[in-house]
């Protein structure tokens, strides 16, 4: 009895494991790679999950209050090479686009806050990071982002736009982001 049991509640859990793969794909189906990101149009796009979290630098952060503005999200940790390489394009892409309704969140981790505070020191990053050393934050999106790092761009409706799995260029980011803060120009 408790072998069929168990075979029973494995094959549920394999069943469930493939249908939300084939959901997790299904909503990468409705993007285009475009220049090394996942890109959705306006229509094909998935609402983002609600992000909240503490700062790295202390206080919290809602994703709520950034509602109306492009926000790019920037998954990372102290300890990845490739993080490292990206931490000035990014910084310059946010310097870039800053004062057009553009936020940038870094969110970091499996990692120490010693460690993670240290890295926004020594590469000069200025914008705020979710210290999130579980990584639950990036298991809540329709289009996860399954690497560190890895960028979301956000349109201003709070909408999946652009996902990139690896690390990111600023020459490569930041037409992204432009395209996407053009698209709700007021």
């Amino acid at each position: 009895m408790n072998v069929r049991r168990w075979t029973a509640a494995l094959l549920v859990a394999v069943a469930t494991v493939a249908l939300a793969g084939c959901a997790a794909k299904g909503d990468e189906q409705r993007c285009a790679t475009r220049d090394g990101f996942l890109e959705c149009a306006p229509d094909r796009r998935g609402t983002a999950p609600k992000v909240t979290g503490e700062l790295l630098g202390g206080g919290s952060y809602d994703l709520a209050q950034d509602r109306g503005k492009v926000v790019v999200f920037n998954f990372w940790g102290s300890w990845c090479n490739p993080c490292r390489a990206e931490a000035d394009d990014l910084e310059k892409t946010f310097q870039a686009t800053k004062g057009a309704e553009v936020t940038f969140l870094g969110i970091n981790v499996t990692d120490s806050r010693d460690k993670a505070k240290a890295f926004e020191k020594n590469f000069g990053v200025t914008y705020p990071s979710l210290f999130d050393p579980p990584g639950r934050t990036a298991l809540d999106f329709d289009i996860a982002p399954n690497a560190i790092p890895a960028t979301i761009v956000l349109d201003r409706e709070g909408r999946i736009a652009a996902v990139r799995r690896g690390a990111v260029i600023q020459d490569a980011l930041q037409p992204v982001v432009e395209r996407i803060v053009a698209e709700g120009a007021r």
